[in-house]
């Protein structure tokens, strides 16, 4: 585990709760620090100050995005709903505002450790389906399901996150793509509409990809479709 923080006593308490978590951890204080300990080292996951004394941390995650998909927790004083949103299109797994509590940092960074592990390897388990992250594509059973590339991202995420209830802003941020194109929310609506038809075997009533009204979506795992 890598923290990066100028703050010393929140560095120092953070560094104490997860060494006694059994993580090995490093703590770094500006991000040319930690820019050389990524580089130099096998990290498993960051906590990411965003205020450094040499930069800002959101130009720091996009560095790291451009080569590794180790998950990034932000931690920063920097409240503003704009900033979350920025931090999470600079590539963020999560966004966590000051002041916080230990045990939500390490639910939070539980849960970052989770998705990665789930993605790790080039196929993951759904119920009856399977996705091959190295091909990139989606199986029910051993039958593949033609998807889009937007559709293949959309169900990728939600298969990532299966359990979680996904609101549609959470879902736009996911699907943010790197050379600026936006998916609006009446083309998400579109998307899950023809991911439904495609795996679900009654679309008007699904039971694979359901609404939770007022709130999103959730990928439900099942054996039988």
């Amino acid at each position: 585990m890598l923290i990066v923080e100028d703050d010393e006593n929140l560095s120092r308490g953070i560094v104490f709760t997860f060494e006694k978590e059994g993580f090995e951890v490093i703590a770094v204080d500006s991000t040319r620090a930690a820019w050389d300990t990524i580089n130099q080292r096998d990290i498993d996951i960051v906590i990411l100050d965003l205020g450094l004394p040499d930069g800002d941390g959101l130009d720091l995650c996009r560095k790291i995005r451009e080569f590794s998909d180790v998950p990034v927790v932000m931690l920063t004083a920097r409240d503003l709903e704009t900033d979350e949103v920025q931090g999470l299109t600079a590539g963020a797994d999560d966004y966590i505002t000051k002041p916080f509590s230990l045990s939500v940092l390490k639910a939070r960074v539980s849960t970052a450790l989770r998705r990665r592990d789930k993605t790790e390897g080039h196929t993951v388990p759904a119920g009856a389906f399977r996705l091959d992250t190295m091909l990139c594509k989606l199986f029910y059973r051993d039958e593949e399901i033609p998807l889009s590339a937007t559709e293949y991202r959309l169900v990728r995420y939600f298969i990532v996150n299966a359990g979680q209830v996904l609101s549609k802003e959470q879902i736009l941020l996911a699907l943010w793509d790197t050379n600026g194109n936006y998916v609006d929310d009446n083309t998400l609506q579109v998307n899950i509409s023809r991911l439904r038809a495609k795996i679900e075997k009654e679309p008007r009533t699904p039971t694979v990809i359901k609404t939770v009204h007022g709130m999103g979506y959730v990928w439900v795992n099942i054996n039988k479709n």
